[in-house]
């Protein structure tokens, strides 16, 4: 289907689902995270929350569809693939909510937005001018619409303490086993705090993984070339406290919801400064 047709019928025997509200998330983490909270905000509410995203078979997307459906929160290429199978329809949809909208903007998805938000008669026709803010692009798209930032864009919470050391390269791994024999020998109870060590590249997350594991230390890692079934089980473990060290690259960091987090090392700097997962 192209960009500009309309929703087809849906298949035989198949039903087609009718929106009150969507969640609509950059990336496939966030995308979790966020049906995760919402349910138990939904909870024995009535209120049916269901989650979508690419990287997942799309058929138990579906059936989990089919039971029913409020809620949807859904990455934009699976919602536009879901539509194109005409089993969800934006036609009734009450609410709207962008998360992260500028980073969907800076990763490109602003065509499949626009193709999400015709399909909710709520675009101005006679608007035909390119957004570059997303305050322009809800102005294109909505009459009425509500823009949130928490704490201060481009700063850090206030619960994070940020340290800046200098380490020439040759020493960074062994200041780095260094803060972890430290955060070892300091644990409470039993009980180990958690690290989240982000590096530039999936193979050195896959590398780095090791050289802990074999130096010692406890760790899993997960990175954007790994499946969605191969990252809950690694997450699971982390929140366990059974893989206390985490090795990420800075593509799945966003959207990570892990308490308990005593330091997050930064080992390959960003480049860019608002990829900074501190």
């Amino acid at each position: 289907m192209s960009m500009g047709q309309t929703t087809q019928r849906p298949p035989r025997g198949a039903c087609m689902v009718y929106l009150l509200a969507h969640i609509l998330s950059p990336a496939r983490v966030l995308s979790m995270l966020i049906h995760e909270e919402a349910r138990k905000f939904a909870y024995q509410t009535g209120v049916k929350v269901v989650v979508a995203y690419g990287g997942a078979p799309i058929n138990q997307q579906l059936r989990e569809l089919e039971r029913g459906v409020d809620i949807l929160v859904a990455t934009p290429g699976r919602l536009v693939a879901l539509m194109e199978r005409a089993r969800v329809s934006l036609q009734m949809i009450r609410y709207l909510a962008l998360v992260e909208a500028d980073r969907m903007l800076d990763m490109g998805f602003q065509p499949r937005i626009r193709r999400i938000v015709e399909q909710m008669d709520m675009l101005d026709q006679d608007c035909d001018r390119q957004c570059y803010s997303i305050q322009q692009l809800a102005s294109d798209f909505l009459a009425n619409y509500v823009y949130l930032a928490v704490g201060r864009v481009g700063s850090s919470t206030d619960l994070i303490a940020p340290r800046v050391e200098f380490v020439l390269e040759l020493d960074k791994r062994s200041h780095l086993m260094d803060l972890l024999h430290a955060q070892r020998a300091n644990r409470v109870q039993g009980k180990q705090a958690l690290t989240l060590v982000f590096v530039e590249t999936m193979k050195d997350a896959d590398s780095f993984e090791h050289w802990l594991c074999i130096n010692g230390f406890s760790a899993t890692s997960i990175h954007d070339d790994r499946t969605q079934q191969e990252r809950e089980p690694a997450l699971r473990s982390l929140r366990s406290d059974n893989t206390p060290i985490l090795v990420a690259t800075d593509v799945v960091a966003h959207g990570l919801d892990i308490p308990h987090v005593a330091h997050v090392v930064n080992f390959d700097l960003p480049n860019d400064i608002d990829d900074d997962d501190s």
